[in-house]
Formats: structure tokens, C-alpha cells, sequence
């Protein structure tokens, strides 16, 4: 079994390949400023990345809220520093999650069980795949503060329900609940509450059953496409192809298709 590190406003589990991080500051609607669940997420995030015994992350939040995003009490107070010490609040806090969620090599499945809201909704939108239970909210509500989404949220919107779209739920700051969001994209599947985090576990179970490097490399590539031009990434197919095709996995891969089994996977 592999070490699991030290959270503090969070919980981290690990069931087969599967890991589970549930925040755990339903208090203040496991907000990602004014606790720890920030830190927390980053330390997990850099653990996945050099723990060969995971191959797969859900998110989810306990409680009633998935993240309210920023604490709006501490809001009045912050504005009071110079620019330049609020710029660097940003650069040194949350934006070093939204660095950390491009860089993990694994898939995050986010299992929404409540409102996401502000940088609760751009952490949902920084993961690979969102399941939502019917009580899951989204709102882009940065401008009803008078705010932007500091944390990038912008960057990663329009990328997953396109600019038009992005726009609109920008500049108006509304709330979608879950049938909306799943027809606009944000939302893969809706669940009943009870059954959440038991869908994300299934489909998480089902990716963790694949070849750990082949799922790695996979992710590394869906991330890469979305900025690198048609040539570009075709040389780093080749050259991830080629290491994937050297690996044991790939071998053993073969075997049991062969043999009409299950494949044993170690990841080399």
C-alpha cells in the first residue's frame, strides 16, 4: 500500500488504484480560500504524480457543497492590500492549483455532490470528467463581486463549453443547476445523491483496469492537443508510442488478449 500524505482539511483514501479526495470543511462550504483544502488538493495532485500504485483521482466534496470557491468573508478584508501583495495572494494560492491540475498525469474524475460555485466551478472544470448528483450548481459569479476569475477559470470555460457560451455565463453570473449543465456539456452524467460517488467509482474502477502507463500517457496527450499545432503532436504520439510499445504492460496486454483474460498490469 502506498504512503498517503498529510492533509488538513481533507481527506485522501486509495482502493485498489482508485484514490478519493473528499474535502472536509462543509463549515464554510469547503471553500478554497480561508482553509486549507487549496494546499491540500496541490499536495495530492503532486503525490498522484510519483505514486505508481495510483492510476485514477475522484474529487468530491462532504457536506452540502462541492466548493463555494472563494470565502467571501475574508474578501472585505484582502481588498485593503496594495495591488501588488493581492497579486501575489493569487500568483502564491489558488493559481498554483489550476498549475497542478494541467501537470497531474492521471485522470480526476470530479463527483459533484452540491454547489460549485465561483473557483468551485472552475475546479470542477480543471478536472477530466464531471458526474453530478441532482442537488450539483454551477455558477461563473465572479462579476456579481465585482471580481474575475483569478484563478483562470476563463482559460478552461471556453475551452470545455466553448466561447459563446463562456461568455454568457461570464458576463451574467447565473446559476445552472444540473439538467442544464448536462445539456450544456458541463456535466457528463447526472446521478441521484445517494448514488454519486458510487457512479465515479465505478467508472473510475473501470479506467484503473487499463495499462498505467498507457492511461498516463493517454492523459498526457489529451492535455498536450489542446495546444500544440497537428505536426507537433504527431511527433509526441510517436515518441510516446514508442515508449509504450517497449513497456511490459503492452506485452502483457497482448498475452491476455490472446488468451481471452484479464490483464495483470504493473505499470512498467
Amino acid at each position: 500500500m502506498a504512503d498517503l500524505p498529510a492533509l488538513s482539511n481533507a481527506a485522501l483514501a486509495l482502493d485498489g488504484r482508485v484514490a478519493t479526495l473528499t474535502f472536509q470543511r462543509d463549515d464554510m462550504r469547503n471553500a478554497l480560500t480561508g482553509t486549507e483544502i487549496a494546499v491540500d488538493i496541490v499536495t495530492t495532485l503532486n503525490w498522484a504524480n510519483t505514486c505508481a500504485d495510483v492510476s485514477v483521482l475522484i474529487m468530491t466534496g462532504e457536506g452540502s457543497a462541492f466548493s463555494a470557491g472563494g470565502n467571501i468573508k475574508t474578501m472585505s478584508a484582502r481588498a485593503k492590500e496594495s495591488p501588488h501583495v493581492l497579486a501575489q495572494y493569487y500568483k502564491y494560492g489558488v493559481q498554483k492549483i489550476p498549475l497542478a491540475m494541467q501537470a497531474v498525469e492521471i485522470p480526476v474524475i470530479a463527483a459533484i455532490n452540491g454547489p460549485a460555485i465561483g473557483a468551485g466551478f472552475d475546479l470542477a472544470n480543471m478536472c477530466d470528467i464531471r458526474i453530478g448528483s441532482t442537488n450539483a450548481q454551477f455558477g461563473e459569479t465572479f462579476a456579481n463581486l465585482g471580481l474575475i476569475a483569478g484563478d483562470g477559470g476563463g482559460w478552461f470555460l471556453q475551452r470545455m463549453v466553448g466561447y459563446q457560451r463562456a461568455a454568457e455565463l461570464t458576463f451574467t453570473g447565473r446559476i445552472v443547476k444540473a439538467e442544464e449543465a448536462l445539456s450544456l456539456g458541463i456535466l457528463l452524467e447526472v446521478t441521484e445523491p445517494d448514488a454519486l460517488v458510487a457512479r465515479a467509482q465505478a467508472m473510475a474502477a473501470k479506467m484503473a483496469t487499463k495499462p498505467p502507463l498507457a492511461l498516463r500517457y493517454s492523459k498526457r496527450l489529451l492535455r498536450l492537443a489542446q495546444q500544440q499545432g497537428l505536426q507537433e503532436h504527431l511527433d509526441t504520439c510517436s515518441s510516446y508510442q514508442a515508449i509504450c510499445q517497449k513497456s511490459d504492460d503492452h506485452q502483457e496486454a497482448l498475452a491476455a488478449f490472446f488468451e481471452k483474460r484479464s490483464g495483470v498490469f504493473k505499470g512498467r
